[in-house]
């Protein structure tokens, strides 16, 4: 995880054919001080979305291709991300 300015704030290291939504479950906790998580379409997932609801971190992550229903986000904010 990185700060608004792109410094790293939380690392973690998990074995290579470990799921991308288990880092972002241990990873939540942290993200209490956010106000948005830019991330790409990997972590577009219902249970992860919510939950950053949940703690009042706004998503800022373009659904999956194969969803049927289109969730919105900021693309001038995505966009930023690199």
């Amino acid at each position: 995880m990185c700060d608004d300015a792109g410094k790293p704030v939380h690392l973690l290291l998990t074995a290579g054919h470990t799921s991308d939504y288990t880092g972002a479950r241990c990873l939540l906790p942290y993200l209490s001080n956010a106000n948005h998580l830019i991330a790409d379409r990997g972590y577009d997932a219902d249970w992860f979305i919510t939950a950053l609801k949940e703690q009042g971190v706004t998503p800022c992550i373009p659904p999956r291709k194969n969803r049927t229903t289109r969730r919105r986000y900021s693309k001038t904010l995505y966009n930023l991300r690199h």
